[in-house]
């Protein structure tokens, strides 16, 4: 039976916590399926894949997105509420009096509301980016890196569709291009099909933070999480992450200013639930474990904006440009999220790390693990 202490540590950040589990997890009958410059093609095929079928599902325009932002601007993603998590400062600007105060983005998130009327997307327009971030305060094992790529998009969107039943169209649409970029690895690499592994899922299933606390109610998040992935099915969207569920506990911590964690739904019996976003996971058949690819939701309105920073203590944010923004109606209403694009490669290719896929600063110790298990991580 889960603990108070249990489920604050569940909320408290990614990674597995210590090298001693990461070598217990890790598996220990991995044969790569592809060489590291077939897989390198195989990357970039599935890249052009969703990128291009990504914006043709949802109306989408590939556009340049930024690395740094100023600190002042208040567009930078603090990913939770707690603070635990920081961008990377430093100051920029030789022979300025007054350097800028620069930050590594985390995300696009906010940035991409904003960007929608710099690019004069119409209702039903929207963004696509090829974004990068650095995200410092991870404990780094096979599927968490301080190196992050995402599809960071945005789309505009009716104050008449800000339901749950646009958030399922919108996330079937999502599923279909990434199922089916894994067909088309498997079409172009033979190798990837492999009687070992199952079938990629072709359909999503949805369930309610609410319903999986209901059938679980004694295991903290993450065992939930892989509980339902094992008995439900094997490809889950999990909407309503933010909002404190019936345990008190939300979830997962969500930043309170993109996406709406306090709107009112129903579940199936009609009972109060809340949230427009959510997350797809997968169960990964080859890490045995369960995989985050992607988050995203409706974003907040200038009413849901006030609540949550309320809810969260950050009332102060909404003095910074990007909230006043929101609550002077000057950017449209959107939904948005972003596709771990390393996560997303990791899952199709059947490969056991991150750094299979992607290159980056891996420890020592986690380096000498993966090598025991016949992980090769590129450096």
């Amino acid at each position: 039976m889960a603990t108070t202490l249990d489920k604050q540590a569940d909320l408290a950040g990614p990674g597995v916590s210590t090298y001693e589990e990461v070598e217990k997890i890790l598996p220990k009958d991995y044969e790569p399926l592809l060489s590291p410059m077939q897989r390198m093609d195989a990357v970039y095929a599935v890249k052009r894949y969703i990128e291009d079928n990504l914006c043709k599902e949802l109306n989408l325009k590939m556009v340049q997105v930024p690395l740094i932002v100023d600190r002042d601007s208040g567009v930078n993603d603090y990913l939770d509420r707690d603070g635990s998590r920081t961008p990377v400062d430093f100051p920029c600007g030789l022979g300025l009096a007054s350097p800028i105060c620069a930050q590594v983005v985390q995300a696009a998130t906010k940035w991409k509301r904003m960007a929608l009327r710099q690019f004069d997307c119409a209702e039903g327009q929207g963004i696509c980016t090829d974004m990068r971030a650095v995200r410092k305060d991870y404990f780094l094992d096979h599927d968490h890196s301080s190196y992050v790529d995402q599809w960071d998009w945005e789309r505009v969107m009716a104050a008449s569709d800000r339901n749950l039943d646009f958030l399922m169209h919108v996330v079937r649409k999502i599923w279909k291009v990434i199922h089916g970029a894994g067909m088309h690895a498997q079409e172009l690499f033979p190798a990837l099909r492999n009687s070992k592994y199952p079938a990629i899922p072709e359909e999503l299933t949805f369930i309610h933070a609410e319903e999986m606390l209901e059938r679980y109610p004694d295991l903290p998040r993450k065992q939930r999480e892989t509980k339902a992935i094992q008995e439900i099915a094997p490809a889950l969207f999990i909407i309503g992450i933010g909002w404190p569920l019936a345990d008190g506990y939300p979830h997962e911590m969500r930043a309170a200013d993109y996406d709406d964690w306090v709107t009112e739904t129903h579940g199936p019996k009609g009972q109060a639930y809340h949230g427009l976003n959510g997350d797809i996971l997968v169960w990964n058949p080859v890490t045995k474990r369960r995989h985050e690819l992607t988050s995203m939701g409706i974003r907040v309105t200038k009413e849901t904006l006030k609540v949550q920073l309320g809810m969260s203590g950050q009332e102060d944010f909404l003095k910074l440009p990007y909230h006043q923004a929101i609550l002077n109606d000057e950017i449209p209403l959107s939904i948005g999220g972003g596709i771990g694009q390393s996560r997303t490669y990791m899952y199709l290719l059947r490969t056991a790390h991150l750094g299979e896929v992607s290159v980056t600063v891996w420890p020592k110790k986690l380096k000498e693990i993966c090598a025991k298990r016949n992980i090769r991580v590129l450096e």
